[in-house]
């Protein structure tokens, strides 16, 4: 069980929300941002297994439970001002849903939004019944 005062310690938005980005824990590679609650936090801490809370769904989200592509907690941390998460994490497949190994895959050009990944699993792969996360 976490211990409470590590969840007390954490500045939740009024939604009860904390902004969580997940980072590779060997190569520094930013793979996704992503919200928790404390009961996505408490079950990360737990299992080991990334959970995060879904804005879209309502709920408690655990990546790749659709997709197959699990994030493994390697160390979570919090920001100086304790309104921000790391998690550092073990992805050894993609992390973005359009099947791209992160979900920061467009750049800003003179012409507009350019695309510099490719997609490494097609979507529909990923998730066969049409949905996605």
């Amino acid at each position: 069980m976490t211990d409470p005062s590590l969840l007390d310690s954490i500045g939740f938005n009024a939604q009860g929300l904390v902004p969580a980005i997940a980072q590779q824990h060997d190569t520094g590679e930013v793979l996704m941002l992503a919200w928790m609650n404390r009961e996505a936090i408490a079950e990360t801490l737990a299992t080991g297994r990334v959970c995060y809370y879904s804005r879209s769904r309502g709920g408690l989200w655990r990546k790749g439970e659709t997709s197959g592509q699990v994030q493994r907690l390697i160390e979570l941390r919090m920001d100086c001002d304790g309104d921000a998460l790391l998690v550092l994490v073990d992805q050894p497949g993609v992390a973005c849903h359009t099947g791209r190994r992160d979900c920061f895959y467009r750049a800003a050009h003179d012409d507009g939004w350019r695309e510099v990944a490719d997609v490494r699993i097609a979507p529909e792969d990923l998730y066969p019944g049409g949905g996605h996360r």
